[in-house]
């Protein structure tokens, strides 16, 4: 399902998205986030940005990724090689 290129979700996304630049990881951001705000429990529960509103839990983690108050690494891509196997002697 496409969202309407005028609704705030959408905006949200493609701002989030261009700070984040991968799809999983965003989505992997944005739930882990979630998740933190809708348990409750302790100082990871309370939003990280002063005015929330009428704003559900994934709008917020959306605009704290866009604040940049949530920080994330990319891990370094490291080119895998195929292992060679050992030359056997024969007999």
């Amino acid at each position: 399902m496409r969202l309407p290129p005028k609704s705030l979700v959408y905006q949200l996304t493609k701002k989030a998205l261009e700070k984040v630049g991968n799809p999983n990881v965003l989505v992997n951001l944005v739930s882990r986030r979630v998740r933190q705000l809708t348990s409750g429990g302790g100082a990871l529960g309370r939003p990280l940005i002063s005015d929330v509103g009428n704003l559900g839990a994934a709008d917020i983690a959306l605009l704290e990724i866009i604040e940049e108050k949530i920080g994330f690494e990319m891990p370094e891509i490291v080119e895998l090689t195929r292992p060679v196997g050992k030359k056997r002697k024969k007999h």
